[in-house]
């Protein structure tokens, strides 16, 4: 994904830096820049503001949060940053969900109002850093001007201006209008590491308080004055339509109070849950199945296999790859296949709407507002500025809740109803009528010397382009750089090729899930790496430790790893480890060893996940540990259990006795290993999910000599 274009030779502006203010009701208002200035023909254009830190007269600070919380702890990790260089306590900092607006709102990595990719607190840390200082700073400056004495003789602490000398001081909150009246300084000096008090120590979740007690508001807690609740039956095929409909039973049961019909759809509308499903199960649907009638996970995999024929478009090469691989004194090949998957996750999908007066209110947990503006707007035939999202937290999400489809469906069921109304997925609509993460072909060749070091490295992938329906800039001649990301791994091949074919197939629709072109590209990668170090003789973390990259980081992380797992020390009978690396996400590096034990009928158990990660700068060191154990479970889930099938057009799986995750009684201990090294944060929260299925594989083939090319890890593979 590209990064919004700043033209060479022209600087920003003071606005395009910080702006600051009286805030409405009085105070001091701190405008955040969070993205690059937009161009125009003419040249940059100033814009204002991306986010807001508010310091009320009653010394409330509140920051108007860009980024949506669905579990990963960014509305911790984000106002550390403010209340580091703002000199306050972090409970002293609340928060706003942020409207939908991409200009004033916008990730300024992804160019949109995003959250995904593992990208906030990298996107986040130095302006919210710089807004927090320069709050601190206009606010000394304040104090100065009341004492009439040098700025450089007093200092924040927290929630204070405290004037050295004489040590008087003076609460932020009696500071704040008297400060909004000031210049903003031109420069401002973010603290130094060294004087951290907040930033790289473990804090408590600002919200877990909340979702505790249960008063923190998910979207599906909204209520509204006469909101009714409705229940959705699609059809079973992408791109079906309803042929007849027989709803005369479901319009008796006790609470029903409308049944509405879509072309594509039925839902039933009831004063509660229990009666909008109750009803809707006695619907006798008739669909027409359109053109996907007939697809099937075997016409999807031989599509794959004869895609992977065709040369594709290089994505990295370097070397005479095919050259080397002819000469080699030891060649292997393999081709690994990875399966659809769901994001599953534990809230499902829903979305509450109300038309009234001109305008359309949504309520609903998205990782992108403003797409769900334009979606609601267009939905509901009204212009964008008559749409309002009110923002709510995300009971998780993993890339799910950047689509629109449930927005959409519920706006056109609000338009045939004079009341407000919940449309709430069943798990089995969820599972069934999801974005999928896509299905994969992998081609692999690799050459060896004599002394075991890969001399070419071939890899093909195959599959579709969620990013290309996203963002279609980012694909340049046919190549989604997020299809190839990971694919030669954290290591150096002096001959090496890199190709994507791209297979679109619109049985089906395809999405991010928790990081695409790393989740399946280090399966593929690691898996491939163990074989090699097989063929080679040689100890596969050793083997790996041959061919790094010359970075320093991954050799540390990869001793480490190491060294807090027991490598090489004897396991029982029918045990083994194995190990995953990955650099990915802005830098960081992740190590992963899984102990796995073997059973009579091939089942598994992984007993315990040692995980050293290096992800820059630690901002809350609980959160990235956290980020870690969630993403091996999470990832877990995935490799031992997770594919999409279909059959008839249908998908096959449907609730959690189908489409099954990790229980806790399967889960295993899972040690995460911090270093810290650099200046700044890289992305963790899809690393754990990433590094956890080739470090499992890789254990089998340990325990038992078996090699696992294929996903899910079933018995018989």
């Amino acid at each position: 994904m590209t990064t919004p274009a700043t033209r060479p030779g022209h600087g920003p502006s003071r606005r395009t830096v910080l702006s600051a203010g009286i805030a409405v009701g009085g105070g001091l208002l701190v405008g955040v820049p969070l993205a690059a200035p937009v161009l125009s023909k003419s040249g940059p254009v100033d814009f204002a503001p991306n986010a807001f830190i508010r310091i009320a007269r009653n010394g409330t600070v509140t920051l108007t949060m860009p980024y949506v919380e669905m579990g990963q702890g960014t509305y911790t990790s984000v106002p550390m940053l403010i209340a580091e260089e703002l000199e306050v306590p972090l409970a002293a900092v609340t928060l706003e969900h942020a409207p939908a607006d991409d200009m004033l709102y916008r990730n300024p990595i992804m160019g949109a109002q995003e959250t995904d990719g593992s990208l906030s607190m990298r996107a986040a840390w130095e302006p919210m850093r710089r807004a927090g200082a320069t709050a601190r700073t206009m606010l000394i400056a304040a104090a100065a001007a009341e004492w009439r004495v040098d700025a450089a003789e007093c200092r924040a602490a927290e929630g204070f201006v405290v004037h050295d000398r004489t040590r008087r001081r003076i609460a932020y909150g009696d500071l704040a209008e008297r400060a909004a009246t000031l210049p903003i300084p031109p420069q401002v000096t973010l603290k130094d590491a060294a004087a951290f008090t907040l930033i790289g120590r473990p804090q408590k979740r600002l919200d877990s308080a909340d979702k505790i007690n249960g008063t923190a508001i998910f979207g599906m807690d909204v209520r509204l004055p006469g909101m009714k609740i409705a229940a959705v039956m699609a059809s079973p095929v992408l791109g079906g339509r309803i042929a007849s409909l027989d709803d005369r039973e479901a319009r008796r049961v006790t609470g029903v109070r409308s049944v509405v019909r879509l072309d594509d759809a039925v839902a039933v509308v009831a004063d509660h849950w229990a009666a909008a499903k109750k009803a809707l199960d006695t619907m006798v649907v008739t669909w027409d199945d359109g053109p996907n009638a007939g697809f099937s996970t075997a016409r999807l995999k031989g599509e794959l296999d004869a895609a992977s024929q065709r040369d594709g478009v290089v994505g990295d090469e370097a070397g005479d790859e095919a050259g080397a691989f002819a000469s080699a004194a030891r060649r292997a090949e393999a081709v690994y296949r990875l399966p659809l998957l769901a994001h599953a996750a534990m809230e499902p999908l829903n979305c509450t709407v109300h038309l009234h007066g001109g305008r359309c209110d949504v309520w609903v947990g998205t990782q992108a507002a403003s797409r769900a503006q334009a979606a609601a707007a267009a939905a509901a035939g009204l212009q964008q500025d008559r749409v309002t999202i009110h923002n709510q937290y995300l009971g998780g999400s993993f890339g799910r809740r950047a689509e629109t489809d449930n927005i959409v469906q519920a706006v056109s069921i609000a338009r045939r109803l004079d009341h407000p109304v919940k449309v709430v997925w069943s798990r089995e609509e969820d599972t069934q009528h999801d974005f999928y993460r896509p299905a994969y072909h992998n081609t692999l060749r690799a050459g060896l010397d004599r002394d075991g070091r890969v001399t070419s490295w071939f890899h093909r992938i195959v599959g579709p382009s969620p990013l290309a329906r996203w963002l279609p800039p980012a694909v340049q001649n046919g190549l989604d750089p997020d299809a190839v990301t990971s694919a030669t791994g954290p290591y150096q091949f002096p001959n090496r090729h890199v190709d994507y074919v791209r297979h679109e197939e619109h049985a089906f629709r395809s999405g991010f899930w928790r990081g695409v072109g790393t989740t399946h590209n280090v399966f593929v990668v690691e898996s491939f790496i163990d074989e090699l170090a097989a063929a080679s003789g040689v100890d596969p973390l050793e083997f790996r430790r041959r061919h790094l990259r010359d970075d320093p980081r991954l050799r540390a992380v990869l001793d480490l790893a190491a060294e807090k797992s027991a490598w090489g020390e004897p396991l029982p009978p029918g045990s083994g480890r194995g190990i995953s690396l990955l650099q990915d996400f802005g830098g960081t590096i992740l190590a992963q060893i899984a102990e796995v034990s073997v059973h009579d009928g091939g089942s598994l158990r992984v007993g315990r996940v040692t995980s050293v990660v290096d992800c820059g700068k630690l901002v809350n060191p609980d959160t990235v540990i956290a980020q870690i154990q969630g993403g091996v479970i999470f990832g877990l889930s995935a490799a031992l259990y997770g594919q999409i099938t279909f059959s008839e057009g249908r998908v096959e799986q449907g609730n959690f006795d189908s489409y099954a995750a990790v229980r806790m009684d399967e889960a295993p201990r899972v040690a995460v290993h911090l270093i810290e090294s650099g200046e700044a944060p890289f992305g963790v929260g899809e690393s754990g999910t990433s590094g956890i299925a080739p470090a499992v594989a890789n254990a089998v083939y340990a325990a038992t000599g078996n090699r696992v090319r294929n996903l899910p890890i079933t018995s018989d593979r």
